[in-house]
């Protein structure tokens, strides 16, 4: 494991290192079931250094795309690449669940939900849908429930073999809030989404050992800052020692697979009555 990066030190990872492997998973399932308007604006949410993003505005003609990503660092990575393209791409810094626009705003809103922690999609999804003008489109990838089970399992293990018994239902908690997509579903249509539709791709991620697994930027900048919150700092480097170990012995000397399940949840705001 690694100490916390700095917002910049995020921003060139994700860039190099997160949007080109993880991203392109959860990009390439927007890409094969969104329709883009042929016109008007665009809402991308969590469009992090805004590769996908952009290359939708390339593809867009009339539509003109709003980006929003909470780290700014991100932002302007995202802006000198538009630049370079001549793309009149906006970008915003923003929480994506509280979404600083009006209502009824967008003719098509997108996010990227990868990286959101799952407590807060049901606000984020509401979020999307409140700015979405009627009629529009709305989609966002997250993983879904049964991702992570390879390591969630080690991790039940790891606490437990060094007595931290009190934090196992923690690892039940991280399972249980990855949002089932029957659930989403039901969560969009209440919120009011018609036609609500989605798709679910398994990606696997394959590591050579633990240390690879545990040192790479996607595990230890973005996922075990959420995996690991609830875990005292003092007891952290134990566990993180005990997890490198077990997964060392789970792997027989094969490569670390985890697996994800990537989703895409799509619908329509439903017009004004």
């Amino acid at each position: 494991m690694v100490a916390p990066k700095t917002n910049k030190e995020l921003a060139f990872l994700h860039e190099l290192f997160i949007a080109t492997d993880w991203g392109e998973r959860f990009a390439e399932l927007i890409d094969e079931h969104v329709k883009l308007p042929k016109a008007g604006r665009a809402l991308y949410v969590a469009a992090g250094t805004g590769g996908h993003a952009i290359a939708l505005q390339e593809r867009a003609g009339a539509l003109q795309f709003v980006c929003l990503d909470e780290n700014e660092e991100s932002l302007e990575l995202a802006r000198v690449k538009a630049s370079a393209l001549k793309l009149a791409t906006e970008f915003r810094q923003g929480k994506p669940d509280q979404l600083p626009f009006p209502d009824d705003q967008f003719d098509l809103v997108v996010a990227d939900g990868s990286l959101v922690h799952s407590e807060r999609m049901p606000r984020v999804i509401a979020e999307l849908i409140r700015v979405a003008a009627p009629g529009a489109t709305v989609a966002v990838a997250l993983p879904t429930l049964s991702s992570f089970g390879e390591f969630f399992s080690i991790y039940w293990e790891a606490l437990h073999n060094r007595g931290l018994l009190d934090h196992e239902a923690d690892v039940e908690s991280l399972i249980t809030t990855l949002p089932a997509v029957s659930f989403l579903e039901e969560l969009a249509g209440a919120a009011g989404l018609i036609e609500v539709a989605s798709w679910t791709t398994i990606e696997e991620f394959a590591y050579e050992s633990s240390e690879k697994f545990l040192n790479s930027p996607l595990i230890a900048d973005f996922l075990t800052p959420i995996w690991l919150e609830t875990l005292p700092a003092d007891s952290e480097p134990e566990v993180v020692t005990e997890l490198a170990r077990l997964i060392n012995e789970e792997r027989h000397e094969a490569e670390f697979a985890l697996t994800v399940k990537a989703s895409l949840l799509l619908g329509r705001k439903e017009l004004s009555q």
